[in-house]
């Protein structure tokens, strides 16, 4: 069936519906996410988490996104979304317990850190490789469609994966079949240690979008309004029939690309104090202030109150047992076979012996 190769104007679905009664609760939200990725860095430095992927500069993107998704709809994240968990209700601990992979993490221990996922909440693990999730969270949206579900899947990915293959194939795939699909794009500026105007010739990444026939949207993702606006307006138009639509949230990474990158070795200081005056924490911070919502006294007192929050998780969740490593041979098979037997039999009897014998 032959179909129009220009990209479709956006429809009049714009809602204005942000809940300004729940303004606090979105500013708590931004704090708690600010605060763990702090700690969450320290206890990388300090040996008591392997790995993790900072997020500080995009929880107004994050945060204005979870809140403008309907609760079944399913996320597929990238590996920096930490404030969109915790939007989608999922426990400090929680995420504590798979940075650490004790033996609550429900990832059994088999990702690595800050690769979380929870199936409650609709929380698709992230992968390593860049973009694979793009094309799964189509995939997604095509099966909801097909059972006739009212539901939207949203890809999360940086600047960087707008390069990979998986967002040319995911885009193509969604634009011809009108996938319920939102692609939300953080451009934080850089892809690990390549700056994004090396990256690509156009003069934004969503633009991109008219390729495949839908339209792109450029949003400023300090502002959590404004992103909340264009997601409640991509998913009404997804839930209309009209197809998917590509988000840029302009941001920027306060942080490394991850705790094992030295961002002080590409990236001039300067550059960072200059975006970290359009601090989405702060500059909601600012404005309840000047609304009179918050006070000083009662705004550090959420800060006090969350950091001890914080505090009491990672006391929880270093105090859980650790992992039985003979779980490594579960859920393999559904039954186990008598070659998984006789290694499982193996390996228990060395790792006893292992213990006599230090």
């Amino acid at each position: 069936m032959a179909k129009a190769t220009a990209p479709k104007a956006v429809d009049p679905v714009a809602t204005d519906d942000f809940p300004e009664d729940r303004l606090l609760e979105i500013y708590r939200t931004e704090v708690l996410a600010r605060l763990m990725d702090d700690r969450c860095i320290t206890l990388q430095r300090q040996g008591r988490i392997g790995f993790y992927v900072p997020h500080s500069g995009q929880e107004a993107a994050q945060v204005g996104c979870g809140y403008a998704l309907d609760p079944g709809d399913w996320l597929f994240p990238a590996y920096r979304e930490l404030a969109l968990a915790l939007v989608r209700g999922v426990p400090v601990k929680s995420l504590l317990d798979q940075f650490m992979g004790n033996s609550a993490d429900l990832t059994k221990g088999r990702q690595m850190p800050n690769h979380y996922s929870f199936r409650d909440q609709h929380f698709v693990s992230p992968s390593s490789p860049i973009g694979t999730q793009i094309t799964q969270a189509v995939g997604a949206a095509m099966a909801a469609r097909r059972r006739h579900e009212p539901i939207v899947t949203v890809a999360f990915f940086g600047d960087g994966a707008t390069s990979s293959n998986d967002f040319h194939a995911g885009l193509n795939f969604a634009g011809v079949y009108d996938a319920p699909t939102i692609f939300f794009c953080q451009n934080n500026e850089w892809a690990i240690s390549l700056p994004r105007q090396q990256q690509t010739r156009t003069a934004t990444l969503a633009e991109k979008a008219a390729a495949y026939g839908f339209p792109g949207v450029v949003v400023d993702g300090n502002d959590v309004r404004a992103v909340f606006r264009a997601v409640r307006t991509a998913r009404a138009r997804a839930i209309a029939g009209h197809g998917p639509t590509l988000i840029e949230a302009q941001v920027y990474r306060f942080g490394p690309h991850s705790t094992s990158d030295d961002p002080h070795r590409y990236r001039p200081e300067d550059a960072v104090r200059k975006a970290r005056e359009q601090d989405p924490v702060l500059l909601l911070q600012a404005e309840l202030i000047r609304r009179g919502i918050l006070t000083d006294a009662s705004n550090a007192k959420i800060w006090e109150e969350l950091k001890a929050e914080v505090g009491h998780a990672i006391e929880a969740a270093e105090t859980t047992p650790h992992l039985d490593p003979l779980s490594f041979f579960d859920d393999v098979f559904a039954q186990r076979t008598p070659a998984l037997e006789e290694q499982r039999a193996s390996f228990e009897q060395s790792a006893r012996e292992g213990v006599q014998h230090p």
